[in-house]
């Protein structure tokens, strides 16, 4: 049988709603409990530098009022370590960020930042922080996140998403078939792999049907989904969606 598929529903662009125009209302941690209610494994939040959505004290409720595993995605910063130690979610997603973009635009370079990253993977794992690069589907990306002794990566799927949601076929093929051999490569090298960035219902239950992917993380097309027919049908359709391709791999 292949392994389980759980789903991380990121809440982020709740806040981003709310922080429109100040205030408490939507409340993310709401949303959280919410997605949990209707079939989520975990909630994932961005605590970003500029605190453009998830605030200090929503990590803080979040930690405290959720009854399933936090994913804290942050920057590798001393600061966002700082936080991070301080709120002791189950695992934390090491990113890239750039103030002066709209969305998470890429893999994390390990490769590149791999002297400035180590101490941070191992200051985090020894206080009982489940440590996950978020990369590209790019072998020495994947190599060395497994050299630094980081658990779990989880791959951007941006590209393949935004490729499919084109019709860019051929583009859409390279990309899938990176995404497949990345993950072969990472299970190989004893990596835990994840997956996230772009998904919605169709891309997911592709990526389901990968084996050895065991998370999805998804928000941002959940969240829009959520304002016509609410956050609980669309956590309950995209589960659908991930159990269907998963089902497909016996099936197939």
């Amino acid at each position: 049988m292949p392994r389980p598929l759980r789903l991380g529903v990121n809440i982020d662009h709740v806040a981003t709603v709310r922080n429109a125009r100040g205030g408490r209302h939507p409340d993310p941690v709401r949303a959280a409990l919410a997605a949990i209610a209707a079939g989520a494994d975990g909630i994932t939040a961005h605590l970003r530098e500029d605190r453009r959505h998830i605030r200090d004290d929503d990590m803080a409720r979040l930690k405290a009022e959720i009854g399933k595993p936090l994913n804290f995605e942050m920057a590798a910063t001393p600061d966002m370590v700082r936080i991070a130690l301080a709120t002791k979610p189950h695992a934390a997603c090491l990113v890239p960020e750039r103030r002066e973009e709209v969305t998470t635009e890429g893999g994390l370079d390990v490769v590149g930042q791999r002297e400035s990253l180590a101490p941070f993977i191992a200051r985090l794992g020894d206080a009982g922080v489940r440590v996950s690069l978020f990369i590209a589907a790019d072998p020495a990306q994947i190599e060395m996140a497994a050299t630094l002794k980081a658990p779990v990566i989880e791959i951007h799927t941006g590209a393949w998403c935004d490729a499919v949601a084109d019709g860019e076929d051929a583009k859409a093929q390279h990309e899938w078939q990176r995404i497949v051999a990345g993950v072969a490569l990472a299970t190989a090298a004893g990596l835990e792999v994840h997956a996230g960035h772009g998904l919605d219902y169709a891309t997911a239950e592709t990526i389901a049907a990968l084996p050895d992917v065991v998370e999805l993380n998804i928000g941002f097309y959940m969240i829009g989904e959520a304002l016509f027919v609410g956050l609980p049908d669309t956590v309950h359709r995209m589960r659908t969606s991930m159990d269907r391709g998963r089902a497909s791999i016996v099936s197939g």
